[in-house]
């Protein structure tokens, strides 16, 4: 029986499939998002801070998860191009109250090391391996960090495991819970949308339609 790869007709049929495929993916960007498909409604839905005129996007993420490690650079080109009425925060999946990573990015947040701190934990967990991607300890991620600028290591300990980090603890388990978190990277949009989406590149496409969406009903 003859192989079907040999048949010129078959190949160009492989060669349209393979066309179609790559088009696909912008095609769908010219569409209205779908309820159900490309976001969901969250019910009684807050922000995670007062908007104060601007329109809130929160990733949750984790450090350990490479998904968000990979979605760091589409986020990086997104932000750089932002308009300026739009708000980027992050938000650890604070979902257990021993996630020491969650504790560190509070508390990195609390000293001003956040914006400069934040790149090298994702490089330390997924390119030098310097951090386990889970169960990293308090004392190993406030050594960390006071290599990254905390002022001493101790110090950086005590707040990770301070009541105010607790709090801040709770705080984001509670936005990711009545979001309807469920995984890490999600974007959450001015308290009200849930991005969904089969790729990471999907999830910015998405969010800046529910942006202009929330600009257009001001």
């Amino acid at each position: 029986m003859k192989s079907l790869s040999a048949s010129p007709w078959h190949r160009l049929l492989a060669v349209a499939a393979l066309a179609i495929s790559a088009w696909l993916p912008a095609a769908a960007r010219d569409h209205a998002p779908v309820e159900g498909l490309d976001y969901a409604v969250i019910a009684d839905g807050q922000p995670w801070q007062p908007l104060d005129g601007q329109i809130e996007v929160v990733e949750v993420f984790s450090y350990g998860c490479v998904h968000c490690f990979h979605f760091q650079t589409l986020v990086d080109a997104w932000r750089a191009q932002a308009p300026r009425d739009v708000r980027f925060t992050y938000l650890p999946a604070a979902f257990a109250a021993n996630d020491n990573f969650a504790r560190g990015f509070f508390a990195a947040q609390a000293q001003k090391l956040g914006e400069r701190s934040h790149h090298a934990v994702f490089s330390a967990v997924h390119e030098t391996s310097v951090l386990p991607r889970s169960g990293a300890s308090v004392d190993a991620i406030a050594a960390f960090y006071a290599q990254h600028g905390a002022r001493s290591k101790a110090r950086f300990a005590a707040a990770m495991t301070s009541p105010e980090t607790d709090e801040k603890l709770n705080a984001a388990r509670a936005f990711a819970m009545r979001s309807g978190v469920e995984g890490t990277p999600t974007l959450i949009i001015n308290g009200r949308y849930r991005v969904m989406g089969r790729r990471l590149e999907d999830l910015l496409t998405v969010a800046d339609q529910l942006i202009a969406r929330e600009r257009a009903a001001r």
